[in-house]
């Protein structure tokens, strides 16, 4: 019911406020914030997570012919968020809607006292009434400080606040059961993991202006569903997409959400990439932890370790062939852990609330 949504995230995508010349589409920047300023009167608090600021940074400099595309990137960048987030600025004040700007970086997320910091800072921005606008630091982001792209950081951000719905704006009508230039192709309006592989149906190709694809946000949109918000993806460039989806319409692909899923594990389960070790397990307590209840990681389990980690490191935990079958935080260093290996009747190395296991590993 609408009535029972406190809190979105919304995702716009730089082909939504990108005109076909590069430029920045003011227009479908307005009709955004038109929306957003709708939902604020209804009580429902937004997070906007919007690229466009390459677009914006075209609009005020003309590129010397050779500058190399990092560079490139990085001066758009840093003109391109002060202009983007000025004209986000004009358009709210007419609503009397303040907003902030948040720039962060993939390291942003990788420890989890930063995280627990930004997590506050956002918090207390959305405590004041302030939308905050977030985006990729273009500017310092290169090589591994890159998100994948922004629908990455959509999904980051929204299990970091535990929103009850992220919305990702793009220029398509949602995930397609066929090829999308099929004319008989329909949009699937309910997205069904074990019916639908989208890997068969929507095209890879890349957005004119964006690093991301249709494959990526679903790929973003199963992740975040499975832990408890539920996700849309939509057409961004539909006048009232956002109150259509609110009100409960059937708009775009709807992923339902699963089970709610602990805030310390959304953010583990958004760090894989950041983990400190690996820790191999046998086949007896990859099913222990796979079981209906509730298991944590024991040494007795455990055959081998990799790489050196502190306590509370979050640490991958992989089966006997050296798949990735979970993360976890430490509970003691790797030395100890090494010392204790195939023992019985120790501490858990990872206890179940500080264990997250990945839902797609067959079991």
């Amino acid at each position: 019911m609408p009535g029972t949504i406190k809190r979105i995230a919304v995702k716009v995508g730089s082909n939504v406020l990108t005109q076909a010349d590069g430029l920045p589409n003011l227009n479908a920047m307005q009709q955004l914030v038109v929306q957003l300023a709708n939902l604020r009167k209804k009580g429902i608090e937004s997070v906007l997570i919007s690229s466009g600021a390459m677009a914006a940074g075209r609009s005020v400099v003309q590129l010397q012919k050779n500058t190399d595309p990092v560079s490139e990137r990085q001066l758009l960048a840093a003109l391109g968020q002060v202009k983007l987030i000025q004209s986000y600025a004009g358009m709210f004040q007419q609503y009397a809607i303040q907003c902030a700007q948040v720039l962060v970086t993939r390291q942003d997320f990788k420890d989890r006292q930063h995280y627990l910091n930004m997590q506050n800072c956002l918090e207390t921005l959305l405590q004041n009434q302030v939308l905050p606008i977030i985006n990729e630091n273009d500017v310092v982001s290169v090589t591994e400080l890159m998100f994948t792209d922004n629908d990455e950081l959509a999904g980051l951000v929204s299990a970091m606040l535990n929103v009850d719905k992220l919305i990702i704006l793009t220029n398509v009508d949602g995930i397609y059961d066929g090829d999308p230039g099929d004319p008989g192709a329909k949009v699937i309006s309910i997205y069904d993991q074990k019916k639908f592989d989208p890997s068969r149906f929507s095209s890879a190709k890349k957005s004119s202006f964006g690093r991301g694809g249709i494959l990526t946000k679903c790929h973003t949109a199963v992740n975040i569903s499975k832990m408890g918000i539920e996700v849309y993806i939509a057409n961004g460039h539909s006048v009232q997409v956002l109150d259509d989806i609110i009100s409960g319409k059937a708009v775009g692909t709807r992923f339902p959400s699963g089970k709610s899923t602990k805030a310390v594990k959304k953010w583990m389960a958004q760090s894989r990439s950041h983990s400190k070790g690996r820790v191999f397990i046998n086949e007896g307590a990859r099913q222990k932890l796979f079981s209906d209840s509730a298991t944590s990681l024991l040494p007795v389990g455990i055959t081998t370790i990799e790489g050196k980690f502190k306590k509370d490191d979050l640490i991958s935990v992989c089966n006997a062939d050296g798949e990735a079958i979970g993360i976890g935080k430490a509970k003691y260093n790797s030395e100890k852990a090494m010392e204790l290996i195939g023992k019985k009747n120790q501490k858990p190395l990872v206890h179940y609330d500080h264990l997250y296991l990945f839902t797609q590993v067959s079991q």
